[in-house]
Order: structure tokens, then C-alpha cells, then sequence
């Protein structure tokens, strides 16, 4: 490997290009996609409405029924989004990590990690919002590399 002008070895990594979740654009691209892929997961992971409401960031009842009846055409925000992308990243890392029975459990089940405090993921994830679901993101993304 030949070395850059910085002193770091050169590499094949490419990062991803970084979305705009500003642009309204982007997020009418995002938006169905993402909403039919939440639905999907809620019920994978047998999620209560209630629940799924409030990983979405307190959607209230309303409009959260006319997402789940038709989320084509829906326009989520910036927020909702990331939390989204969170939650596919956990599935992704929990089927990567456990059969498929307890990777679809994982979230409901008491955990004795400190950071759920014998509680269910479910619960941490939906009172800590999006600081919470980066956490748990990191902790299976960690646990998928080893430590």
C-alpha cells in the first residue's frame, strides 16, 4: 500500500454519500420505503402500536393508522427517519447475531446488560428515543465485531 500525502496507507473504502434528510426530496424517496420497512418490523417483533408510536417519536393515533393503511405517499421527517434507519440497523445486526426465533424475541426479552437493567430493550429503546436506539446500535454492531 502506498502512503497518502497524510501519512495514512492508502484503501479501497469507499464511504457511502452521505444523505441529505433536510432535502425534502430525499425524504419523499425515503419515506414510503422506510414506513412499509417499519411495519414490517413491528410486526416481525410482534410490537404493540402503542409501542411502535412512540419508537416513531410520539406519532400520535391518527396519523400513525393512516401511515400503517397507506404509507405510500406519506412524508416522513428528519427524525423519524434516522429512527427508522436505527431500528432496520438493529434488526440487520440482531439476525446477523442470533437465529432468526430469538433475533425476532430479542427486543421483548429482559436483558441483564447494564444499559437495560434486566428490563427489555423495547422499553429502553422507546424512553431513551433516538439516544437510546444509537446505543443499542453500537452495543450488536460491537457484539457483531467481537467485543
Amino acid at each position: 500500500m502506498r502512503e497518502t500525502a497524510f501519512g495514512y496507507p492508502s484503501t479501497r473504502y469507499e464511504p457511502s454519500p452521505l444523505v441529505d434528510l433536510g432535502s425534502r426530496r430525499q425524504r419523499e424517496r425515503l419515506s414510503g420505503t422506510a414506513l412499509k420497512t417499519f411495519f414490517k418490523l413491528m410486526e416481525r417483533w410482534k410490537v404493540r402500536d402503542e409501542d411502535a408510536r412512540q419508537l416513531l417519536g410520539g406519532v400520535s393515533n391518527g396519523p400513525y393508522y393512516e401511515m400503517k393503511k397507506k404509507p405510500k405517499g406519506r412524508l416522513l421527517d428528519a427524525d423519524e427517519l434516522q429512527r427508522v434507519s436505527y431500528l432496520i440497523g438493529i434488526f440487520k445486526a440482531l439476525h446477523l447475531l442470533h437465529g432468526e426465533k430469538l433475533a425476532d424475541e430479542w427486543l421483548r426479552l429482559p436483558n441483564r446488560n447494564r444499559i437495560f437493567g434486566g428490563g427489555a430493550p423495547l422499553a429502553y429503546l422507546i424512553a431513551g428515543g433516538v439516544p437510546a436506539m444509537h446505543t443499542v446500535r453500537r452495543l450488536l454492531d460491537a457484539r457483531r465485531g467481537g467485543m
